[in-house]
């Protein structure tokens, strides 16, 4: 198996939590995530951080309390308290080992959040074998290469803030070698369609991209006609939280199987 299969990938993300699965503000849960499998997605995104005792669980902030009936910071918690918090005030906060492991097919992109989160994060992909199905990305390119210092075999792997920014400038600027730098211990680069100001995505980053042999993904994709505009571009794959929507604009386009 290897991570990046098809000419398109399509990620779930933080699972499917909307309310026609039945989810609607369970982010990061095992029922989103459930959810998301059952629409026959192959591909989910989510984010990870490690407990104080070294536990990691798929959650996007460092803290319980936006997303949970739990409060405080999980970097500072025992495992023994997040696992007591829920969700929308339903669902329990998932092991990271439990998503990898509960979907043994599953492609899961693991957004390392949090210095807390490298070593939990590399033993949650050891125990469960998951090497040739993970993505791990992390904005501070330290933490993905120090998570990847801790695993026995190597992973797909998406490129930080600050990689991503050199890659542009390159780009922009029409020197090659420096955008080529930038992506060289990367497979891919998940980026929005802009940031501030600064346009991300267009034929040019896209191009780039491609030359360098690299896979582009863009994020938070809802809606159908951007995402028909940006497959007509020619990115590699979108990051949605309309996983129905972007569903049936694969369908209509024969890229669903």
């Amino acid at each position: 198996m290897t991570y990046f299969e098809g000419p398109f990938q399509a990620l779930a993300h933080r699972g499917f939590a909307h309310a026609s699965a039945g989810t609607e503000g369970l982010e990061n849960s095992l029922a989103a995530f459930g959810a998301a499998v059952d629409l026959g997605y192959r591909y989910v995104e989510t984010d990870a951080h490690g407990t104080i005792d070294g536990v990691a669980v798929a959650l996007h902030d460092e803290s319980l309390d936006r997303t949970t009936d739990g409060a405080g910071l999980v970097a500072e918690l025992p495992w023994s308290e997040v696992r007591e918090a829920r969700i929308g005030g339903v669902e329990p906060v998932p092991l990271l080992e439990d998503l990898l492991g509960g979907w043994p097919d599953l492609r899961v992109n693991i957004d390392v959040k949090h210095a807390s989160g490298v070593g939990p994060v590399a033993r949650a992909i050891e125990k469960t074998a998951s090497w040739d199905r993970v993505c791990v990305t992390s904005f501070e390119p330290a933490r993905r290469r120090a998570t990847l210092t801790k695993l026995s075999r190597p992973v797909a792997t998406s490129a930080g803030r600050r990689e991503i920014a050199t890659f542009l400038t390159g780009v922009r600027l029409h020197v090659r070698p420096l955008a080529r730098r930038a992506l060289h211990d990367v497979d891919a680069l998940q980026v929005p369609v802009s940031e501030g100001s600064v346009t991300v995505v267009d034929a040019a980053s896209i191009e780039a991209a491609h030359a360098l042999g690299k896979k582009l993904h863009v994020w938070t994709i809802d809606d159908p006609d951007e995402m028909n505009r940006l497959i007509d571009e020619g990115v590699d794959g979108l990051i949605t939280d309309r996983a129905d929507l972007l569903k049936d604009v694969l369908i209509e386009r024969g890229l669903w199987d």
